[in-house]
């Protein structure tokens, strides 16, 4: 049985906001999200919010994966929310973050609309289920 069978193409953009210089993990998550079936685009390093939204909304993706081990999480991810909702693409974007995030952050990132937070350590397969399961439904 093939893994796409039936099963439209999830598009993805991988992305590494701000200052974090720190790409390796950015580019195994897209090799594996490749591997999986997805189409990945991957931004490149030190990408300011409105270039990740802007890269988001032009190529249309179903998910933006967010590669952050700067510690400028609370202050990054919120502007990618804003400028996602600005152009009405929030609701049809799965937002996840993958990196080094403190406990007490997450559920103020949960709450404003990061769908999962994988820290180090997590399960390859998990994530792509994740996405799977949780990528929006295109018309």
């Amino acid at each position: 049985m093939s893994e796409a069978q039936g099963q439209r193409t999830i598009r993805c953009l991988i992305a590494k906001v701000g200052l974090d210089g720190h790409d390796r993990g950015a580019h195994v998550i897209a090799r594996a999200f490749r591997d999986a079936g997805f189409e990945v685009i991957y931004s490149g390093l030190h990408k300011s919010p409105d270039e990740i939204v802007t890269a988001a909304v032009q190529e249309d993706v179903d998910v933006v994966g967010i590669s952050i081990l700067s510690g400028a999480h609370n202050t990054l991810v919120p502007k990618i929310v804003d400028g996602l909702e600005e152009y009405d693409a929030f609701e049809d974007t799965l937002l996840i973050i993958g990196g080094i995030i403190p406990e007490d952050d997450r559920p103020g990132l949960l709450e404003m609309g990061v769908a999962e937070i994988f820290g180090p350590g997590a399960s390859m397969d998990e994530t792509i289920e994740f996405v799977r399961e949780n990528a929006p439904e295109r018309d």
